[in-house]
């Protein structure tokens, strides 16, 4: 695997205070640049920007597929850690009282893909998956 370079996200929330204290004191992402509408964060060495963006009247209705057991949320995103990281990210939420979507566990156990993961919402209801591997060859194995 090549080193690679950090991604840039962009998504809506619709109370950047809330967004703030999410992203800045429950996950820890130091806060970059921000102005009245949108916020940048560093999400594990990753910039992403939370946009204002007021509630729609009708929300969408929630879509999920189901991977291993679960019904995974669509569209999520997140990242890819390091094993202690993850477990350590994993106990932060815990202890935040973090409610979530499909609770840390290992997927595809003793499987090719084996992984680490976890999904979350945050306050704007953005789901969220963070997932490691013990043997990251396995990120793109078959």
């Amino acid at each position: 695997m090549t080193a690679l370079t950090p991604f840039h996200i962009a998504f809506p929330v619709d109370d950047l205070a809330a967004a703030r204290h999410f992203y800045g004191t429950v996950l820890g992402c130091p806060e970059g640049r921000s102005a009245d509408t949108w916020i940048d964060f560093d999400l594990f060495g990753h910039q992403i920007v939370a946009h204002y963006k007021p509630k729609a009247a009708a929300a969408e209705s929630a879509h999920h597929n189901p991977v291993d057991g679960h019904d995974v949320p669509v569209p999520h995103f997140g990242v890819v850690l390091e094993m202690p990281t993850w477990e350590a990210l994993a106990e932060r939420l815990k202890a935040a009282g973090t409610s979530f979507v499909i609770e840390p566990y290992v997927r595809f156990k003793g499987q090719v893909g084996e992984q680490a993961t976890m999904f979350f919402l945050d306050p704007a209801g953005n789901a969220l998956e963070f997932k490691a591997f013990a043997d990251l060859s396995q990120i793109f194995a078959k």
